[in-house]
């Protein structure tokens, strides 16, 4: 069976962020999805998707993300319910992200410079409490090996360039 999600849309408000009595962040927000065809007027419609996202993830979704704000989840659909004020039993159905990506700049929705991903194994070789199995510090241990000896060869030289049209590759 698979229970699959992926969705791109805007932040109807801001995150929501909270925490559970034990410390843990949760983030919850909704998502505006474009549908992909027009309704009889021409005009496109959207879907308003309540979206879940815990822990480390969910503290940076409420501090780069905001209302407007063009996102990605990853995640999967989950159903709970619960007996409402009046008595009735209430059905609500949101989206667990195990990602989200922020897809613009910045400048652009007020939410970071560069895109980028937040949630899934992206925070120190740990995902709910697991330990990546190659050690936290796996780059800088396969780096050490490697020794640069100029990152830049035409640096502080001071001297032109000299490259024929043969030698570009376009």
């Amino acid at each position: 069976m698979m229970n699959r999600v992926v969705l791109v849309g805007r932040l109807t408000k801001d995150p929501d962020l909270r925490y559970t009595p034990n410390g843990v962040a949760v983030a919850n927000f909704t998502l505006a999805v474009n549908r992909t065809f027009t309704n009889q007027q021409g005009e496109r419609e959207a879907d308003f998707i309540n979206c879940v996202i815990w822990r480390k993830p969910a503290e940076n979704v409420a501090n780069y993300l905001k209302k407007g704000s063009l996102a990605g989840v990853d995640g999967r659909i989950q159903t709970r319910n619960f007996e409402g004020q009046d008595g009735k039993r209430v059905y609500i159905t949101e989206v667990m992200a195990d990602s989200v990506q922020f897809l613009e700049p910045r400048s652009a929705a007020g939410s970071q410079e560069r895109g980028g991903n937040f949630g899934g194994n992206q925070y120190g070789g740990e995902q709910r409490g697991q330990e990546n199995p190659y050690g936290q510090n796996q780059n800088q241990r396969s780096n050490q090996s490697f020794t640069r000896t100029n990152e830049d060869p035409f640096s502080n030289d001071g001297q032109p360039i000299d490259i024929s049209d043969d030698d570009l590759p376009f």
